[in-house]
């Protein structure tokens, strides 16, 4: 029963198999950012443009996480990160969309 309570020190953050996992983590916490920014410039309607494209690379960055993620705690914070970009893009596109008031 000893190495039950053993902690795990090796790996990183978000590593529950003991190995680091760089370019996951990386993707995760880019996705997260895009993803709470977005979210938050969705609140104000001027600021479409940063919403709807903030939005839609922390869709793209999430859905490559999710694609080479190796553990569940990175598949955890992808999905946050992912439904936080999909509500600002969605949002975003709501109110004047990716090039809205820009082109015409």
């Amino acid at each position: 029963m000893a190495q039950a309570m053993r902690p795990n020190t090796a790996g990183g953050l978000f590593a529950t198999d003991g190995r680091p996992h760089p370019l996951q983590d990386t993707l995760l916490a880019v996705t997260l950012v895009l993803g709470l920014t977005a979210a938050i410039t969705a609140i104000f309607d001027s600021l479409h443009l940063v919403s709807s494209w903030a939005g839609l690379v922390g869709i793209l960055t999430g859905a490559y996480g999710q694609w080479i993620s190796e553990t569940t705690r990175e598949r955890f914070g992808l999905i946050l990160g992912l439904g936080a970009s999909a509500v600002g893009f969605f949002l975003g596109m709501a109110h004047g969309g990716l090039f809205g008031g820009v082109i015409g």
